[in-house]
């Protein structure tokens, strides 16, 4: 039914608070649909197959949530996109309890509208700032999330007061013992923004991993680099052998591999925050 209605309407589009515009179209590459915003595709979604994760980074944050402990998990997703990865846990971890904090209502109305949740999802969608709405979210949850995912684009770049220390620290708040964070982030060659985001988060956090693309990583290319982070030890015993078979290679750095990735970058704080760097449409590979 989700498929039928999402066909129906040609390329439906909103107009985004905030300017710009989102837009739903049919995947040129798959039989799911792709958000795209102001020309940008930020999210896929294929509704006969929630667990099929197209874009790259999308597919290693998927592989780390398979390594957390069987079970429904507690979920909290900073910017919704198309749902992807709640759908991902709905599908994979049917029971999970997700909160999902959106700050474009148009954007998420119209996910809502042609992209339809299972019906018996348990995923709230809250309109709001990312940080603003983790802070505003239900006391109980403190200290219980299993997951947090912070994938936030404004345009195409993530909000700087979503990059700080402080931020990190207010979300570790939410995390169980052994709850982990997955964190997007774009940068070009060079990475000195993603060495400033892993040297911040090591200071939030007592395991931190990134995975990413082996020439992304050595800051050959511009691409996504998926940062994992917890208060225990990340469970990644099987993560090397699973990233490496594909359907997109990659690595992950670890333990002394990340120290050296993050030497000599500076923490960054709420006082000299910057935004994430403009992306381009290449980091998201087919």
């Amino acid at each position: 039914m989700g498929r039928i209605r999402a066909r129906d309407v040609e390329h439906p589009e909103a107009r985004l608070d905030h300017g710009g515009t989102a837009q739903i179209i049919p995947s040129e590459f798959t039989n799911g649909f792709e958000l795209v915003v102001d020309g940008t595709p930020q999210s896929h979604v294929d509704l006969d197959d929630p667990t099929h994760l197209h874009f790259e980074y999308v597919v290693r944050m998927g592989a780390v949530i398979d390594q957390l402990p069987a079970g429904p998990l507690t979920a909290v997703h900073l910017g919704a996109g198309a749902l992807t990865v709640p759908r991902y846990v709905e599908a994979t971890r049917p029971g999970s309890r997700q909160q999902v904090i959106e700050l474009e209502a148009p954007l998420a109305a119209l996910v809502r509208e042609h992209l339809p949740l299972p019906r018996a999802a348990s995923i709230r969608m809250r309109i709001g700032d990312a940080r603003a709405g983790a802070q505003k979210l239900p006391p109980a949850l403190r200290g219980t999330c299993d997951l947090i995912v912070s994938d936030v684009y404004s345009g195409a770049q993530t909000p700087a007061h979503l990059t700080s220390l402080e931020f990190y620290r207010e979300l570790a708040t939410l995390l169980s013992a052994t709850g982990v964070l997955l964190v997007n982030v774009a940068d070009g060659p060079g990475l000195a923004f993603a060495r400033r985001q892993v040297a911040t988060i090591q200071q939030a956090f007592a395991d931190v991993a990134v995975l990413a693309d082996a020439q992304v990583l050595k800051g050959r290319r511009f691409g996504n680099l998926v940062v994992a982070a917890s208060a225990s030890t990340l469970p990644t015993e099987w993560l090397p052998r699973i990233l490496a078979a594909g359907p997109h290679p990659a690595k992950i750095a670890q333990g002394p591999e990340v120290r050296a990735f993050a030497q000599n970058a500076t923490v960054v704080t709420d006082a000299d925050a910057v935004a994430s760097p403009k992306p381009d449409a290449s980091i998201f590979l087919r």
